[in-house]
């Protein structure tokens, strides 16, 4: 009748306390950076090369190229760094269930022995029988949670797992971005190697008819030994390239989880650099924020710590939990027996009566509340500034590279005017060289400002989030 009364008495109490949560419920603060108008909207530093086209999810098939599909599917597949962040994603799943889980406790437990006491220990008796006693019983509890301490947990615990995922994206971006700079990095230097082996071409025949023009006297052993350190030169910037080409392509072998020595040699024939048929599309800030992971897993992180002041805040109050054991302990020979059998049921309470150290923990996790905001403002600040900066040194290398595009033309057209010339004897070869070195010289600049543009056009995709 007492254990009825009791159960009576905790049912009214949970009826009357009912499920409350302490601490603060989450919400992205006003005052937070990512509120701004001025982070929401579109990009102080676009031009006329971007539009505020939405970033589309697979960023890199802008450029058209099977090849670079099928390298970045490789590099999703197999990267290691990737396969780590989804080991530690898989970590943070594992922890979300534990958190989950915390409402119900539960054991059994069974033993059994021969015990043999002492003839000394039992008064008036001589020749004591060993005897078998055992131990076995099942052990229940659940706790009512009345102030959403576990509830909680979980909320920080799945705020963490959604962080653990935004920095799995995160990991994915930066692999697919170095994917595209890489294989960028091989077909730039091809363009390079094969514009040097052009111009070396055009050089050993100079070098041929100078060294004829010298056998009859109509030039200079000088003139022949120019041309020949010229000629020396140029070949010099071969291995340069030819290195800068191969370290690429082990890039690309090691970011899909291959050694070096398995790179795939057939890029090497890759000599176009890539190249985007439209503008870059960029969204808005709005868009960017939303899409990018380490803003999203400083969003998560946030959240996290809001949840855990709850956590600090519900050691002020009791714990209470419900429980309920069965079971059998005494001598074999008596088992499962009146004399054996036991049981117990009733509500089981834990209560932190030092109130200066569970205030400190609420004060900590306030303060912890306070870093995570910062460091959210400070994300969106640097992931708004990055795409700025990207954008806006994009725009200068592009007018830059129009530039260097006439300057290559009209070096071209000299190169042309000056071979007519010397046609017509009008000028000599040396003059006509130069103006061919010229043109060679500018084109070798154009082509280094396309490697230049690649790598800004990755920037800026990596600024953006990569699409995800």
């Amino acid at each position: 009748m007492v254990m009825l009364r009791s159960l009576l008495a905790a049912c009214i109490c949970i009826a009357f306390v009912g499920c409350a949560e302490v601490g603060p419920d989450y919400h992205v603060p006003t005052q937070a950076v990512v509120n701004a108008p001025a982070a929401q909207g579109g990009f102080v530093s676009a031009s006329a090369a971007t539009s505020a086209a939405a970033l589309p999810p697979n960023w890199w098939k802008l450029y058209n190229d099977p090849t670079l599909d099928r390298l970045i599917a490789q590099t999703l597949a197999a990267n290691t760094q990737l396969r780590f962040a989804e080991a530690n994603l898989e970590h943070s799943d594992a922890l979300l269930i534990d958190a989950d889980s915390q409402r119900f406790a539960g054991s059994v437990d069974a033993s059994t022995a021969w015990n043999h006491p002492s003839e000394e220990a039992v008064l008036k008796r001589v020749g004591v029988t060993p005897y078998q006693n055992y131990n076995g019983g099942v052990s229940v509890s659940y706790d009512l949670d009345l102030f959403g301490a576990i509830r909680r947990g979980v909320e920080a615990a799945r705020a963490d797992d959604e962080a653990a995922v935004a920095a799995r994206d995160l990991v994915r971006v930066n692999v697919v971005a170095d994917t595209v700079r890489a294989y960028a990095d091989v077909c730039n230097a091809g363009h390079e190697i094969a514009l040097a082996q052009k111009r070396i071409d055009v050089e050993q025949d100079d070098v041929r008819m100078t060294q004829e023009l010298v056998s009859h006297g109509r030039a200079s052993p000088l003139d022949s030994t120019r041309q020949q350190d010229a000629l020396a030169t140029i070949n010099a910037q071969l291995p340069t390239l030819e290195a800068a080409q191969r370290n690429a392509l082990f890039r690309l072998a090691t970011l899909a989880g291959q050694p070096p020595a398995n790179a795939d040699r057939a890029l090497l024939a890759c000599h176009t650099p890539l190249h985007l048929n439209q503008p870059l599309p960029v969204g808005d800030g709005q868009a960017l924020l939303k899409r990018r992971p380490d803003v999203r897993a400083a969003e998560r992180h946030l959240a996290a710590a809001t949840a855990r002041i709850g956590i600090a805040t519900a050691a002020l109050y009791p714990d209470i939990k419900f429980g309920i054991s069965v079971g059998s302990t005494g001598k074999a020979v008596d088992g499962l027996t009146g004399y054996t059998n036991r049981f117990a049921i009733g509500p089981m309470v834990s209560w932190n009566l030092n109130r200066n150290a569970v205030r400190a923990h609420i004060d900590e996790a306030n303060a912890q509340s306070h870093a995570s905001l910062a460091a959210f403002d400070g994300t969106v600040l640097n992931a708004l500034r990055e795409v700025e900066t990207s954008l806006d040194t994009y725009a200068a290398d592009l007018d830059k590279q129009e530039q260097l595009r006439v300057a290559r033309d009209s070096a071209e057209h000299r190169a042309l005017q000056a071979q007519e010339l010397e046609q017509g004897g009008r000028i000599d070869s040396l003059a006509s060289l130069a103006a061919e070195r010229d043109r060679w010289t500018a084109e070798q600049a154009v082509a280094a400002g396309e490697a230049a543009l690649n790598h800004d056009q990755v920037d800026v995709f990596l600024a953006l989030g990569g699409g995800w």
